[in-house]
Parts: C-alpha cells; structure tokens; sequence
C-alpha cells in the first residue's frame, strides 16, 4: 500500500497496479473500510481499479498537516484490510445485462476492429457479447464504465482522432476494456455497437446504473428492437 497526494486535497491509495481482479477486491475492501463513520473533513472515497481515493478539506482537519493526517486515518482503518479482502461478500455480485445493437449506425467501427483483429465481424460481435465483464471504474463523465474482460483477440487501439460527439449508449473498445457511453459526449474508442438502455438517470435515487463490482453481459438486440425499445 503506498499513499501519494493528489494536489493538496487528497490522497491516492495504490493497491496494486494494471486492471486486476484481485487488486479490485482490495480496492473494494479498503472502500468499505472508509466508507462508514466518517470523520469531518473527508469529503469522498473513491474507488478505481487497483486504487483508492480519499478526498478531503483542509480547512476542517485538525492540526497543520492535513495530508498526514488523512494518511493515518486510512492506515489506521485499513490495518484489517487482508482480511476484510478474503471475506466473502454480504451481497452476491449484481450481473446486469446490457442489450446492444452491433454494428451498422449503431456501431460504425465494428468492421475497423474485425479487420485489426483479424476476424470477421460477426466472430468480434460472438467474441465481444460471449465474455464476463467486471467494472473496474465509474469515471470520465457521469456512469461511464471501464471493464475489464475483454477477450485479447479484441484488444484494439483507440481512434487516432477522437469523435467530436459519440451518441448516448455508445459501446466502445478501448486498448484492453471495452465500456459504454451513458452521455453524448467527445470520445476517442472504436464504436462496435450501442444501448438503448439508459446508464445514467439524474432523476434517479442512484443516478449511475453501473457500480464498481458489478458484472456485466451484453445481449445483442437487431435494429428494429433497439427502435423500439422504451
């Protein structure tokens, strides 16, 4: 476990490195670790593959060094963090399947990918829709998702050229994850396919659909479904 100050407002918890089942397990354990009776001053927790993040306020830490004292905070509450790591958990692992049209409009890259992978599209949508995903992280806009799972034959460098806009419910490939945009937003992945699901719901209780931990499968749907899908 090493610390590192990320500005002068927190610390980033290492755990581990790379996109790592087993540092996630930590990742989540140290989280559960931190999440409950917090102290004023430690604003958020925030956990990402193989690290942790605390943020916190300066100004309402006891003492001078505030970056020292949330730093003994997390090592004090994470001296049970191996075996709080190898419990098993209270809850089974949530699988939500996602529902995903392939190719054509929907996935303007999916030919791109086949032919960089040396397979025929129909074998990348077989591939891509055939694996078990696990959220390694929820970032980069509200409810994007970051897998990992992703078979290796479909590992694909991200665009040269990122999209001015890449519509809602956008599935990409990026490098070795794949992950799904809840936004219209700019974005540099190969499109292969796209959800008429909805991953990101302000009005919502929990506005992001996804949790790091969740598993995920993605069921492909034809062109007509994903038209009329409410």
């Amino acid at each position: 476990m090493t610390f590192t100050p990320l500005g002068d407002s927190a610390v980033v918890v290492a755990l581990g490195a790379g996109i790592d089942e087993e540092a996630l397990r930590r990742v989540r354990a140290l989280t559960a670790l931190l999440g409950g009776d917090r102290p004023a001053g430690i604003c958020d927790v925030v956990p990402a593959y193989a690290t942790v993040t605390v943020f916190y306020d300066p100004g309402r830490l006891a003492g001078a060094r505030p970056y020292e004292t949330v730093c003994r905070y997390i090592a004090e509450r994470s001296r049970n963090l191996e075996a709080e790591a190898k419990k098993k958990p209270a809850t089974v692992a949530r699988v939500i399947e996602i529902p995903v049209c392939y190719g054509g409009e929907h996935g303007p890259d999916l030919g791109l990918v086949a032919e960089h992978c040396g397979l025929d599209a129909e074998d990348v949508v077989s591939k891509h829709r055939g694996a078990d995903y696990l959220v390694h992280a929820i970032g980069f806009a509200p409810g994007f998702s970051y897998l990992g799972g992703l078979p290796a034959k479909l590992h694909t460098p991200r665009r040269p050229t990122p999209r001015v806009t890449v519509p809602t419910g956008s599935v990409g490939i990026g490098g070795a994850q794949t992950g799904i945009y809840p936004l219209a937003t700019p974005g540099g992945w190969q499109l292969i396919g796209r959800t008429p699901m909805a991953l990101f719901r302000p009005d919502a209780t929990e506005p992001a659909l996804l949790r790091v931990g969740d598993r995920v499968k993605f069921r492909s749907i034809t062109a007509e479904e994903f038209a009329a899908w409410k």
